[in-house]
């Protein structure tokens, strides 16, 4: 190559826009200085040379980008020094990339072996050489291997014969175009940047779920965008001139549908909350479409077992649709269907559920309850409980997990069984984890307590296998006895998974038929001491749930050991609330207002009532009860939110400062009295 390249930064402006989004500009600056070269290391040479084919991008004299498969027999790619790759392939004028093929122009080369999913990239700029032509290399870098399904590969015929096929000009993406983009797992994307002294091409592969690129009706491609490497060379050329090229290859036939065409990245949008997996969206709407059917000589075959761990987390856009429409039904009362029973310990069962109604779950945080409304026999009108759901977000099912305690647990425990239905509402609950900190996180259970922890340790887990990076966690679990304590099989599942990354203790009060090291870790009860005694030194976020004196108790231990106030995440079952000790956090409900020390009259708009609450009617959910009114409620604490009203008009006080949260215009008439206030009140009741 006879031009002499300055020396640029290793992110142009597009790539980092994007790094600094998301708060990594500075760690991906010194990532960059290690990982992109200007020169092909040796096992990246060795690589190039055993590959049957390798993804090329280029860009044509109109600017579009275009990309391509280039194949040939192992060894037609050969590297003579660390700065050149040979390719002994010769430019196929029926391919729309080979345009972009001429002597000193730039391209960008994706060695990918499916059968291993090791990939590395380059680009640089093309020359020809007797036999083919060469690429002097401008930047190479590895890839990570996730998100590709693993194929096995073989030759229909002898490679590197001229196309002499059909070369098909598509005005628009007909029903055999449709099938191959809708039923792909896998795509290959160009694009390109023009910096300060040359133009620098890349081409890339994406993969997810069969059916992870949605076609709309008007022709645009919406492509999620999962977690990466964070290099964001395709996005960030997106970013700055809007150009993409797209391949899609039928594995089985050897039909190659190139498109090229305009492209926008999609930051904020409804449905990438509502795609499991996605980051942010990219779109790209086709100006020229070919299809060259039968012409790759290579064919490949799906592995057993071959899809990616990564692609099976995410998400798909009936998935995404379902969750939308849920969201749309987040206030009403839904029915859902028992669909499996299991028994988890001697007093703990699971009710596994699913919408009943032909919408999809609403996502919920893990850590958040689930209310529900049930008949019982010989009540005349339901009631209504909550329930901490022990998934995660991500295990696309409600599943409550049950001690028998109580008319309604017994009941769900005793008369429930599959097929049966009840109502739900959507999740609540302010309970919950930062699975994307680094800070360790330690989970301390008490009984049934684990409920809401397990479902964070799945979350953890999950995200942490997604992004490559799980949160450090240990998690304390307490039973009375080895025969209580539910999810054992499951939480050693997780553990396993994480190869490290989560420590589990766990605590018996009666050690009766388990033995130390395999059954227990330590007998007693989880207390300061313990605590001590296996966990090392360091700086942690500490969460609490259980009974109400377990929470209480371990929460004074660790304000008396000089743990910040809000470090301490906690949630007890029972009638009591967790006393806190540090400084005042700013309140959920303003404490200005105080209660009225005189008769406030009080209309309930929905049902037409009016009454007068005085000193001695109580809180607005007894006073409403009190008059024949059945407002909705669970545990009358200010904690689960089930109460939740809205308030139309005039202002409440707090006797009692509740926990969860509500709007502006809300009330929670559980702990709630009419306050000081000139006229009445109007509640929709």
């Amino acid at each position: 190559m006879s031009m002499t390249l300055t020396k640029l930064p290793t992110w142009h402006e597009g790539e980092t826009f994007i790094q600094e989004k998301l708060g990594v500009k500075e760690r991906m600056a010194s990532v960059g200085q290690r990982v992109i070269r200007d020169f092909m290391p040796d096992q990246h040479r060795d690589f190039y040379t055993q590959l049957p084919f390798i993804v090329l991008g280029s860009v044509d004299r109109a600017g579009d980008a275009w990309a391509t498969f280039v194949e040939g027999e192992p060894g037609f790619m050969s590297s003579p020094s660390p700065v050149v790759l040979d390719i002994a392939s010769h430019r196929d004028p029926s391919d729309p990339a080979s345009e972009g093929l001429a002597d000193g122009l730039p391209i960008g080369l994706l060695g990918i072996e499916m059968h291993t999913r090791r990939r590395n990239r380059m680009n640089g700029f093309v020359s020809t050489i007797d036999g083919g032509f060469r690429v002097d290399v401008d930047q190479s870098f590895g890839n990570c291997p996730r998100y590709i399904q693993l194929r096995d590969f073989a030759f229909e015929r002898q490679p590197g014969a001229p196309f002499q096929g059909e070369v098909e000009e598509l005005a628009g993406l007909d029903d055999q175009a449709r099938a191959i983009i809708q039923e792909a797992d896998a795509f290959f994307v160009a694009s390109y940047v023009d910096r300060e002294d040359r133009r620098q091409v890349d081409v890339s592969h994406r993969g997810g779920n069969a059916g992870f690129v949605r076609i709309g009706d008007d022709g645009v491609l919406t492509i999620p965008d999962f977690d990466g490497n964070l290099f964001f060379a395709t996005l960030g050329n997106i970013l700055l001139n809007g150009k993409a090229g797209l391949l899609f290859v039928d594995f089985n036939s050897g039909d190659m549908l190139q498109m090229t065409g305009t492209a926008e990245v999609i930051f904020d949008s409804p449905e990438i909350a509502a795609f499991q997996g996605a980051e942010r969206f990219w779109t790209f709407k086709p100006t020229r479409i070919v299809r060259r059917r039968n012409a790759l000589a290579l064919r490949w075959v799906f592995q057993k077992d071959g899809w990616s761990p990564s692609s099976l987390m995410t998400g798909s856009w009936s998935q995404a649709a379902d969750r939308i429409r849920a969201a749309e039904l987040a206030t009403s009362w839904r029915p859902m269907t028992v669909t499996a029973i299991v028994d988890e310990s001697s007093t703990i069962k699971s009710f596994h559920l699913l919408p009943g109604d032909g919408a999809g779950l609403l996502p919920h945080v893990a850590g958040q309850h689930l209310p529900i409304r049930i008949n019982l026999p010989g009540d005349d009108k339901a009631v209504i409980r909550t329930y901490t759901l022990s998934v995660a977000p991500s295990d696309g099912i409600y599943r409550i997990s049950v001690k028998r305690d109580g008319r309604v647990s017994q009941f769900l425990h005793d008369r429930i069984a599959v097929g049966d239905v009840f109502e739900v509402r959507a999740p609540a609950g302010d309970f919950s984890i930062d699975a994307r900190s680094t800070r360790p996180a330690v989970l301390l259970a008490g009984g049934v307590g684990i409920t809401p922890l397990l479902a964070m340790l799945r979350h953890i887990v999950y995200e942490g296998l997604r992004k490559q990076r799980v949160r450090p966690v240990t998690l304390f679990y307490a039973a009375r006895s080895k025969a209580d304590r539910p999810f054992d099989k499951e939480i050693a599942d997780l553990i396993g998974a994480t190869k490290g990354g989560v420590r589990l203790v766990r605590v018996l009060s009666d050690t009766t038929d388990a033995k130390e090291g395999r059954g227990y870790d330590a007998a007693g009860r989880i207390d300061m001491a313990m605590l001590t005694r296996f966990l090392p030194f360091n700086d942690y976020d500490f969460y609490l749930c259980g009974p109400a004196q377990f929470t209480q108790e371990l929460y004074d231990g660790l304000r008396a050991f000089n743990i910040a106030d809000d470090r301490i995440q906690a949630e007890a079952f029972g009638p009591s609330s967790l006393i806190r000790t540090g400084l005042a956090a700013p309140a959920m409900i303003s404490p200005a207002a105080q209660p009225s020390d005189k008769p406030v009259p009080v209309i309930f708009t929905i049902s037409l009532k009016e009454a007068r609450w005085t000193l001695g009617s109580g809180t607005l959910l007894e006073f409403a009860e009190a008059r024949g009114l059945e407002p909705e409620f669970s545990c009358r604490e200010g904690n689960c939110g089930t109460c939740r009203t809205k308030l139309e008009k005039g202002a409440v006080a707090y006797v009692k400062q509740p926990t969860a949260k509500i709007g502006a215009d809300e009330v929670l008439l559980c702990c709630a009295v009419p306050a000081e206030q000139e006229g009445g009140l109007q509640l929709a009741v």
